[in-house]
């Protein structure tokens, strides 16, 4: 399959970051063309001039956060994907861009073809976390969970084709996948993740993964 077109953004503080990720990405035949922005309005100058399919950002920028660059950046532009490159590893960066509107988020240790997968991955409206930053929230949603392994809370009663698509979520299924997967209907999915956000009382995807961890809802590490 071919893989769209792409109009790529790299938003970074350090001029040499974004020039050097354009030299190595440049002879990529489905990336039609690259930008280079060193903070938030020059991006917003760049998205309003140029259709961008994907913007690379960084979260440490001296003027603006990553998270409030990701939060313009899909007020203004909302059919951009945001995908964070970053050195922060910690849990709070991670959900913190995610909830903004963040598509991924990858480390800057990663190699430069993970870098390109994810731009791809994205690109195709698709969610892209890598192995590492996996394995981050994996650990944080355990240490909560064994923190609160003794409360009387009530488990939640999810049925069994809810708990099917809970881990297909997991995976990062989108609808359309899921619905494929178990020969149902996109709009049957739709009406059992309302309804799996309903019971579990959650808002966004990452509040549905920590509690589906804090309650032993799905096993994430043969899930991820």
């Amino acid at each position: 399959m071919q893989e769209p077109k792409i109009n790529l953004l790299i938003i970074d503080d350090h001029q040499l970051i974004i020039d050097g990720i354009k030299g190595l990405l440049q002879d990529e035949s489905d990336i039609d063309l690259i930008l280079g922005a060193n903070n938030l309005v020059q991006a917003i100058k760049v998205v309003a001039e140029h259709i961008i399919q994907v913007a690379l950002v960084d979260i440490s920028m001296p003027e603006n956060s990553g998270v409030e660059v990701t939060r313009k950046l899909k007020e203004i532009s909302p059919e951009t994907k945001v995908l964070a490159l970053t050195m922060h590893e910690d849990i709070q960066n991670i959900t913190g861009m995610i909830e903004a509107g963040a598509s991924g988020y990858i480390f800057k240790r990663t190699s430069m073809d993970e870098v390109l997968e994810a731009i791809r991955t994205v690109a195709r409206n698709e969610k892209y976390l890598s192995r590492n930053v996996q394995a981050v929230l994996v650990d944080s949603m355990k240490h909560k969970s064994d923190v609160t392994q003794n409360s009387t809370e009530k488990v939640v009663n999810l049925s069994v084709r809810e708990r099917e698509i809970l881990s297909l979520v997991a995976r990062e299924f989108n609808n359309e996948a899921i619905a494929n997967k178990l020969f149902i209907s996109e709009r049957t999915v739709e009406a059992h993740r309302r309804n799996i956000f309903t019971k579990t009382k959650t808002k966004t995807i990452v509040g549905l993964m920590k509690f589906a961890m804090k309650h032993h809802l799905i096993d994430f590490n043969n899930e991820l």
